[in-house]
């Protein structure tokens, strides 16, 4: 069972350095303890730049019935190289339109282990809702925190990026 905690998304046209905002947003996510799978990666060329789409699946266990899951979908559109000068030194950085969403799941049960039967999914409610209802409001905030935490991360970084240049 995977409940939707948390839904946000920051969009910015500019300058940035794609690689090191790939890389960044990647290693915040593993300094944070999740497993980050790439479930798709295009990238489309056109007249007016390159169309990149991104959809990341982080996970992190908590126990054996609860995982935190976060969802980063990148789309990036008429990204081009530019050629920027900083510190009087020229420097390749990208242009185009960023737009980052995510998405933030409590996972219970995430093992299937109370699906075996119609009697063990009935007491799983009962656990949910009354022996666990306080953890699972922590938990809740937990991941609530994180995604937001991510997300103004990737807002600073956008915004310095820009600033820079």
């Amino acid at each position: 069972e995977r409940d939707q905690i948390f839904s946000g998304k920051v969009r910015q046209v500019g300058i940035f350095n794609f690689k090191e905002f790939y890389r960044f947003c990647y290693i915040w996510l593993v300094d944070e303890k999740y497993f980050v799978t790439e479930k798709n990666y295009t990238e489309k060329s056109s007249p007016g730049g390159k169309e990149v789409e991104i959809e990341w699946e982080g996970k992190k266990k908590i126990s054996d019935y609860f995982r935190f899951v976060i969802r980063v979908n990148w789309r990036i559109l008429g990204m081009k190289d530019v050629e920027v000068e900083e510190n009087g030194k020229k420097t390749n950085l990208n242009k185009g339109d960023v737009e980052i969403r995510v998405s933030a799941y409590l996972e219970k049960d995430y093992q299937n282990q109370w699906e075996e039967s119609t009697f063990k999914k009935f007491l799983r409610g009962v656990y949910d809702r009354y022996i666990i209802r306080v953890r699972i409001d922590s938990f809740e905030g937990r991941v609530h925190m994180q995604a937001d935490e991510f997300l103004a991360q990737v807002k600073a970084f956008l915004a310095v990026e820009g600033k820079r240049h």
